[in-house]
């Protein structure tokens, strides 16, 4: 009879902005059945003025596996980076975002997950699952975080071997939000002949909290893209399976009504009138199309009534910025292949797109 294989011994990297819901996600990671993990390594990212790491609280089951460290204020990608690195010498390092609630088996799912996955693995993700509220119609916020549950490759809950994080350098740090660091991860490892796995783990990923103006925070992202295009070439949409969103639509509004100003300006009414009817015109195709799939209540309305005139010239603005930031970035270089030779390519990954 041959013994039992012995449990993969893994670090848990969890960077975190010190927001109320760690509290829930190292409370099931500390209840989750299973081989737990060898380490805990939680980063803050905004540490105070003097650099001191505010408190944390930690489940007493992770209290002696758990170091606390100060963050660069860089980002996610840079926390992360941070955070494996300090893990020591495990074959394989978790992430997980501080919003997340990993299921009651978790620990033992992911001990099969990562069992399951051979030399050529570089990694294996979770399954997310993004409840949303029952008895009405998902906001547009809500309906964007839903779109995580479909996403085959993001850190809110990615299982990583050590070596292909060495063999590709960690994260791009150039990614200073939580956005396409992932993908951007993912193709460098696809390029050195290492392969991508979906496991069998699921992991809740509630909808955080919002204010109304997010949606046109979130389009700092576009900068985002323009990185991936100059590392990884024109291509890199279909290879990541990246939707373009509305982009083009935004330019052309953002366009409109920036000919409407200079067109008034040079005293051509006319003109300018013709050009202002194309921005509203823009401007109110862009909401409706967000309200109708929505709730419709007073307030969903009115903020979609109001960002939907600030969503284009704000991701118009961060498309050109990334442009011209991001002009000179080279191509980037595909991680180190496996040490066991190529690995079979798998399908590739899935990302939420920006609105």
């Amino acid at each position: 009879m041959n013994p039992p294989a012995a449990e993969p011994r893994y670090a848990v990297v969890v960077p975190t902005l010190g927001r109320p819901q760690l509290r829930a996600c190292l409370e099931s990671l500390a209840a989750a059945g299973g081989p737990g993990p060898v380490r805990v390594v939680l980063v803050h990212d905004r540490p105070g003025p003097d650099g001191a790491v505010p408190p944390l609280e930690v489940p007493v089951a992770l209290r002696s596996r758990t170091v606390v460290l100060a963050g660069a204020a860089r980002g996610p990608a840079s926390a992360r980076n941070l955070g494996w690195r300090a893990a020591g010498p495990v074959p394989w390092v978790v992430f997980l975002d501080d919003d997340v609630v990993p299921g009651p088996t978790w620990a033992q799912d992911l001990a099969r997950d990562l069992a399951s996955a051979d030399a050529g693995t570089a990694a294996v993700a979770a399954r997310i699952e993004v409840p949303l509220p029952p008895g009405r119609r998902p906001t547009d916020w809500e309906r964007c975080t839903a779109g995580l549950a479909t996403a085959r490759w993001i850190t809110a809950d990615l299982a990583v071997r050590g070596e292909a994080l060495r063999a590709a350098g960690g994260f791009d740090e150039r990614f200073r939000r939580a956005f396409r660091e992932d993908a951007d991860l993912a193709l460098r490892l696809l390029g050195g002949g290492w392969a991508l796995a979906e496991g069998t783990r699921r992991t809740r990923h509630p909808v955080r909290p919002a204010d109304r103006w997010v949606s046109v925070r979130t389009q700092a992202g576009n900068g985002d893209d323009v990185l991936m295009g100059r590392l990884h070439g024109r291509g890199w949409r279909s290879r990541a399976g990246a939707r373009l969103g509305r982009r083009p639509v935004h330019l052309a509004v953002t366009a409109a009504a920036t000919a409407a100003a200079a067109c008034a300006l040079l005293g051509r009414r006319r003109a300018a009138g013709w050009c202002a009817a194309g921005w509203l015109a823009g401007s109110a195709e862009f909401a409706a199309a967000r309200i109708l799939p929505g709730p419709r209540d007073r307030a969903e309305v009115l903020t979609m009534a109001l960002t939907s005139f600030l969503v284009p010239p704000a991701a118009s603005w961060h498309w050109l910025r990334g442009l011209a930031v991001h002009r000179r970035v080279p191509p980037t270089a595909p991680a180190a292949p496996p040490a066991t030779g190529p690995a079979a390519r798998a399908p590739a990954p899935t990302t939420a797109g920006a609105s």
